[in-house]
């Protein structure tokens, strides 16, 4: 009878999930799309599909885990920076354009890109869209910078056959110089059947949080990076309805590690730094890989990328290229940046 708990034994300290100092191999594996936009959209829609858009009205998508990618332009909108695509396993893809007055709009497709439909042109002079999030193809939300001193939000609740704007006493107010970065187009974030994140950046960096898609608000002050035009959170990721993270930083100060990431455990209602030192410098994306085995936070931006092990207390950087957005469906992850670059997660 001892003999098979012995083996046991051995056999939970020689595997690797019996070896806790063990570390996995992680670095982003280049691919080729023949796009040379500069890339800020991305969605990782499931382990063999992925979209990705930028600048001149440029987009693409593979369905084959990366081999083959398919690549096209929206008609008309050459002049167009695609900063955020949010796509489903049909076929039905959202891309929204970011820039001032009527540059900011929203295209819809839902035959693989084939043909496109111009859902909605930003009228208001003053207008920038940031980012879009959806809980479903029907419903979503697309974020803008403030107007008239509070929060610009727009939603769906039809595939985007109509995007109203949200109105009321409710809305949250914003701090004069307060606003979002269209960095990655993860600035907002979904979580749950009904739960909406949005963060900023300024004079503080603060997130915007409603439980019940924008019918009410919480507003909290994060320990991020603020106080000038150049900092503040610039990406917030779930990994649950508990566990959130949300990095960024200064752009003008890349290289500074403070007021970089930031972790929450309640759903993103109060928010705690990592303790310095990190290795965590400006970071405009971050995601959570869901894995069997390596599990794990995975962050980029211009500086480099980094991943965490341990829900974010720690961070190691495993690259130096620049990147602007990251996404995953699972464990199959995605990197995209300037100039074309676009990369999938190796982990061994």
């Amino acid at each position: 009878m001892t003999r098979p708990r012995f083996l046991l034994l051995v056999f939970l300290i020689i595997s690797p999930m019996g070896c806790w100092d063990q570390k996995p191999s992680v670095s982003w594996d280049p691919v080729e799309t023949n796009l040379s936009s500069s890339l800020r959209g991305l969605s990782a829609v499931d382990a063999q599909t992925a979209w990705i858009s930028g600048t001149a009205g440029g987009f693409a998508f593979t369905r084959d885990g990366g081999v083959n990618w398919v690549v096209g332009s929206v008609a008309g909108a050459d002049s167009l920076d695609f900063r955020d695509v949010e796509a489903f396993p049909d076929g039905t893809a959202y891309l929204m354009s970011a820039g001032a007055g009527p540059l900011s709009r929203i295209y819809k497709t839902t035959d693989w890109g084939q043909s496109w439909t111009l859902q909605h042109t930003n009228p208001l002079e003053s207008g920038f869209f940031n980012g879009m999030a959806f809980w479903d193809r029907e419903n979503g939300m697309v974020v803008g910078d403030p107007v008239d001193g509070t929060l610009f939000l727009m939603a769906t609740i039809d595939g985007g056959e109509g995007w109203g704007r949200l109105t009321g006493e409710q809305l949250p107010e914003v701090l004069e110089g307060e606003y979002g970065f269209a960095a990655s187009g993860t600035n907002i974030m979904t979580f749950g059947d009904s739960g909406l994140a949005v963060v900023s950046g300024g004079p503080v960096a603060r997130v915007f949080r409603t439980p019940d898609r924008g019918r009410s608000w919480d507003v909290i002050t994060s320990p991020m990076a603020a106080g000038n035009a150049s900092s503040g959170i610039f990406s917030i990721a779930f990994r649950d309805l508990n566990s959130a993270i949300v990095v960024g930083g200064d752009y003008q100060n890349p290289d500074e590690t403070a007021g970089t990431v930031a972790l929450s455990t309640d759903g993103g209602k109060s928010w705690t730094p990592v303790p310095e030192p990190h290795e965590v410098s400006f970071r405009s994306g971050v995601a959570w890989r869901e894995d069997p085995l390596w599990s794990m936070w995975v962050s980029v931006g211009t500086p480099g990328s980094s991943f965490s092990l341990n829900q974010g207390q720690s961070w190691e950087t495993f690259d130096d290229g620049p990147y602007n957005a990251v996404a995953f469906a699972g464990s199959v992850g995605w990197a995209v940046g300037p100039d074309g670059r676009v990369a999938r997660l190796s982990v061994r």
